[in-house]
């Protein structure tokens, strides 16, 4: 099974029923009804050493990283980042190291607005949980399902960089500073998520791989979507590794990219490039939706890309 077919068999609807559950499994938030006009998004995220990270990595930049992963998750749903909360396991009590994660942590908490208000420490393996809360009002959250045929899709960003920095650190490669900052320390796309409010049909954040992601919006959705892979935006590094035969597989299934996708009709156009202007983040128009479903990813010469790898599984991958 699946990471998703473990969670849509065993957890997703489990529990009570309640009314102020909008939205429950499913999305990259939980939207909770607080009344007076909130809505409340939560999402948690738990990353493990040896698996979403190098277990030399500098503590600084993981304290930064384990944050940005949730901020990101509230910035595809709209929401305004406040607060969090932290479960860290340890191997040991070392005090350089954590207040090094610490330090990395704070400083991205602040630069968002965030307080972190509570969580759990205990020994053991070094695993790090963080769980995000961010506010939205009522019917301006940006949901998975919402696309619709015809509406554009978009991207925001460059693709593939973190994947290549992983490739070339695991080959013991040279890894370019840009790249290395974009694997360890992601820039959650927070205040663009705010401004596509009114204006996305659907969005998610760019965290399996885009054509894993892009394919959750697409099964919500009930629709497809043709890629043109010419399009896709990419760093200096991510193009010259495709010009040496890395294959489209990196910008699409790579993972780690924390950009944003989200689907838009084509009216919006003028206004989507201004707020790629407000936030200083290039937002590109990859593809279309259909209503056939499915993915498809043409190559420059027309000819359909297999899409052999979709994203990043927990579960089968490892088998």
């Amino acid at each position: 099974m699946s990471e998703f077919d473990l969670i849509r068999t065993y957890f997703a609807g489990l529990g009570a029923r309640r009314t102020d559950v909008v939205l429950g499994v499913g999305d990259d938030c939980a939207l909770l009804d607080l009344g007076a006009d909130q809505w409340l998004a939560v999402s948690l995220d738990t990353l493990v050493a040896g698996v979403h990270f190098l277990a030399d990595c500098d503590p600084e930049a993981l304290g930064h990283k384990a944050l940005a992963v949730g901020l990101s998750d509230l910035a595809a749903m709209g929401a305004r980042p406040a607060w969090a909360t932290l479960a860290l396991t340890l191997p040991g009590a070392d005090p350089a190291w954590v207040a090094a994660f610490a330090h990395g942590l704070g400083r991205l908490a602040k630069a968002h607005g965030v307080a972190l208000v509570g969580g759990d420490t205990t020994r053991g393996p070094l695993a790090i949980t963080v769980q995000v809360h961010g506010l939205v009002a009522p019917g301006q959250a940006i949901r998975r399902a919402g696309a619709r045929p015809g509406d554009q899709v978009w991207v925001s960003g460059h693709l593939g960089d973190a994947g290549l920095a992983l490739r070339r650190i695991q080959a013991g490669a040279p890894v370019s500073e840009p790249l290395r900052r974009r694997l360890e320390r992601p820039d959650p796309r927070v205040a663009i998520g705010l401004r596509l409010r009114g204006l996305a049909h659907a969005m998610i954040d760019v965290s399996d791989g885009l054509a894993a992601d892009l394919g959750h919006i697409l099964e919500a959705s009930g629709v497809g979507a043709s890629v043109e892979l010419a399009a896709l935006p990419l760093s200096p590094d991510v193009a010259e590794a495709l010009a040496n035969g890395a294959g489209w597989d990196l910008p699409l299934a790579a993972g780690d990219d924390y950009e944003l996708c989200f689907t838009a009709p084509a009216a919006h156009s003028g206004r989507i490039e201004a707020v790629a202007l407000e936030a200083r983040c290039p937002l590109t128009r990859i593809g279309c939706v259909t209503s056939e479903p499915g993915l498809r990813a043409s190559q420059p010469d027309g000819a359909l890309w297999p899409i052999a790898r979709s994203g990043y599984d927990h579960f089968r991958d490892e088998a």
